[in-house]
């Protein structure tokens, strides 16, 4: 067992569950909490599936519907918070990133290992969060040139765990990821 007062080990725990959740679907951190602030200043939120986690690189990936609000809320900034509640470690994961967006030949690697049956997700007529005047008044594309890469480059990341005693710690990028306790 790992020492409760060290960082670098609650630090570790954050990215092991993190990269679970890239590896198994049943893992919490496999569906984050992904926040964004729209063109017009107000706060979205909404579950996203995480692809990819690197702790070497500081970066998590998302794919999505280049379509989506949350593309054109990124493109007016570029900045998203996500959010991990792991029941079983007691463990919130919140990270503040700086959002790139990847579309067309810059994905076209990924897109062909997406499985025929996921790739209906990807692009639809008319565009996700249009009105439409029943529930199923659309179709779904499968299209690759809406197929959208959110490579999150991670700023900093806070744990908290709600074990006896509570315990919370900041890492951030630009100090080398050393972390600093705070009060829960």
């Amino acid at each position: 067992m790992s020492d409760p007062n060290n960082l670098a080990d609650f630090l570790d725990l954050g990215w092991q569950r993190l990269t679970r959740g890239v590896a198994d679907r049943h893992a919490a951190a496999r569906h984050p909490i992904f926040a964004t602030v729209s063109p017009t200043g107000q706060p979205e939120a909404r579950t996203v599936v995480l692809r990819g986690a690197s702790r070497a690189d500081g970066t998590l990936e998302v794919h999505t519907d280049g379509g989506s609000d949350k593309v054109k809320s990124l493109r007016a900034s570029p900045r998203a918070q996500l959010m991990v509640w792991d029941e079983k470690a007691k463990l919130q994961i919140r990270l503040s990133t700086s959002v790139t967006i990847h579309q067309g030949e810059d994905v076209a690697d990924r897109w062909k290992n997406v499985p025929d049956g996921s790739r209906i997700a990807y692009g639809a007529s008319p565009n996700p969060g249009t009105l439409i005047p029943n529930a199923h008044a659309y179709t779904k594309l499968a299209s690759r040139e809406w197929f959208t890469v959110l490579t999150c480059h991670v700023e900093s990341i806070e744990l908290m765990q709600l074990i006896d005693p509570h315990r919370r710690a900041v890492f951030k990028a630009n100090d080398g990821w050393v972390g600093e306790w705070r009060v829960p």
